[in-house]
């Protein structure tokens, strides 16, 4: 459990210090060192056989560059409002404006430098799971393609390039495997036909988002079937949370029901999904039933559990910053309007940022390695700090 479950604000210091350790993350997290690339060389070269590729553009750090783009958008939002008040744009009157404005500067150089980085490299898509790092990608290229002006990751000198990346990842989404269902597979190398629920959170509200920008309207329907599929294949019936994932033809459910990141990551898709009026009609009554399912699983201190329904087992924050990321998405969105809703948001902030301490968000559930698969370690790992940030 968490160590601090005293109640108190989001913590203006906090965020700030926050994004200060994801843009340091964001360019180092999943770098290989020198013994690890050597022990990946002999096992290639040597050995013979299959190794992975070191992806500097996996989920990890695409959930840190989404929130520093959220934060970065923030940022400027408050800015804007307190330059028409004439007022501070920080309310904490021990912190200057200037350590905010040189974090921004950080993160729009993070940013920059990540995707340069990629696109250097001639933007290798190694896994679907790569198409979440092209979300705040897309996002600075339809703002710079609006107004013309350089954000920090899109200009003038980059805009062909960052236009052609998009495409190469769109392209990787629409032409990815499908299931006899139009579902995407997990891996599809694998031929195993197992559908889990992250690849709904990773890659349809980049696939959605794309459709809207460019008018493409079957990849918009290609991104809610995915969640229309899980819908009819993947949640159980009694609690109205979702397995991990399922085999379509086997008719077969995987995982434990209500593990919290796979409903983090179903929300996320769902949110994802509902920009525009197509999306919301097709999504909102399940998005709005899968929250009320969920709701009751909050704790009185505001807290997810790994497991949802684990109620006495560990805290996670990264279950607690994607349900409720995806929750104040809902309520911006207008779909989620009901007081209670605000509540629960503002009660999952809160907690997430007692579990924040040296810059860095712990009581977070380690990396999972599958159907069943959750190891019982807790830290801090990217996946709880990017979600902190978009709070």
């Amino acid at each position: 459990m968490a160590q601090d479950t005293v109640s108190k604000p989001q913590n203006r210091i906090d965020r700030d210090i926050l994004a200060q350790t994801a843009c340091r993350e964001l360019m180092t997290y999943g770098l290989w060192d020198t013994k690890t690339k050597a022990k990946r060389w002999i096992k290639k070269n040597i050995l013979r056989r299959e190794t992975t590729p070191e992806d500097l553009f996996f989920w990890t750090t695409g959930l840190l560059a989404d929130g520093l783009w959220h934060y970065k958008q923030t940022c400027m939002v408050t800015e804007r409002a307190a330059a028409v008040e004439k007022e501070p744009a920080l309310t904490d009157p021990e912190k200057s404006g200037e350590v905010q404005k040189e974090t921004v500067f950080q993160a729009e150089q993070a940013l920059s430098a990540y995707y340069a980085r990629w696109m250097k490299r001639g933007c290798p898509i190694y896994y679907p799971d790569d198409l979440l790092s092209g979300e705040t990608l897309l996002a600075a290229y339809e703002e710079y393609r609006a107004n013309g002006r350089n954000n920090g990751l899109v200009g003038a000198h980059n805009v062909q390039a960052c236009r052609e990346a998009v495409e190469k990842l769109a392209a990787y989404g629409m032409n990815y495997p499908v299931d006899e269902m139009g579902s995407f597979p997990y891996r599809a190398a694998q031929k195993n036909g197992y559908i889990f629920v992250d690849l709904i959170g990773l890659m349809c509200p980049f696939l959605y988002r794309y459709g809207v920008v460019y008018d493409r309207a079957d990849v918009m329907e290609m991104a809610v079937k995915q969640i229309v599929n899980f819908a009819a294949y993947g949640m159980d019936g009694v609690t109205g949370l979702p397995y991990h994932g399922y085999v379509t033809d086997a008719a077969c459910k995987y995982g434990i029901i209500g593990w919290g990141r796979a409903v983090g990551w179903l929300l996320r898709g769902m949110t994802g999904c509902m920009i525009s009026e197509y999306g919301a009609e097709r999504l909102r009554d399940a998005y709005i039933a899968l929250v009320d399912a969920v709701l009751p699983y909050q704790h009185k201190d505001g807290y997810f559990s790994w497991q949802l329904h684990a109620m006495d087992g560990p805290v996670d924050t990264s279950a607690t910053g994607m349900i409720c990321t995806a929750m104040k998405q809902g309520i911006e969105l207008h779909i989620l309007e009901d007081s209670k809703y605000a509540q629960a948001l503002q009660a999952g902030k809160n907690a997430v940022y007692r579990s924040v301490r040296d810059g860095k968000v712990y009581d977070c559930s380690g990396e999972c390695e599958g159907f069943g698969q959750y190891p019982q370690r807790y830290g801090a790992y990217p996946w709880a700090l990017g979600p902190a940030l978009r709070l």
